[in-house]
């Protein structure tokens, strides 16, 4: 239970800090500061569709599509930052083509970062201490 928490925790600070991380990079990309419940809805609608988009597009890219496998994460991002966009009161915009394409990566790259890093600080592997020993 632990570690789903801290996954869980990680990948919706990573998923605020990408977003915020595209609205200082981008200029097309807005983050509507003046109603930050928006913002914090958004974060939260965006980390619960990516976390049931990415499976469902796994398993039909797997089976449909296995040479687009390895665009998964970016595609998933894509469509819930699509979601997130025409959620009235979310609190996003995009407003230029480019930060229709850029902001995906943008946010992707810092959540992946993020998930690769940060668990294993708090999380111990049981299975690796054991070979040790």
């Amino acid at each position: 239970m632990f570690a789903f928490v801290i996954r869980a925790l990680t990948f919706i600070v990573s998923a605020a800090l990408g977003l915020i991380l595209a609205d200082l990079l981008l200029e097309g990309f807005h983050i509507h500061w003046n109603d930050w419940w928006g913002f914090v809805l958004a974060v939260l609608i965006f980390a619960l569709i990516q976390s049931v988009l990415a499976p469902l597009v796994s398993r039909l890219t797997r089976r449909h599509a296995p040479a687009l496998l390895g665009g998964i994460g970016i595609l998933s991002t894509f469509i819930s930052i699509v979601i997130v966009v025409l959620i009235p009161g979310a609190g996003i915009g995009i407003s230029q083509p480019l930060a229709w394409i850029v902001a995906p990566l943008i946010v992707w790259i810092v959540t992946a970062v993020a998930t690769w890093l940060v668990p294993p600080l708090f999380i111990k592997d049981d299975r690796r201490d054991a070979r040790r020993a």
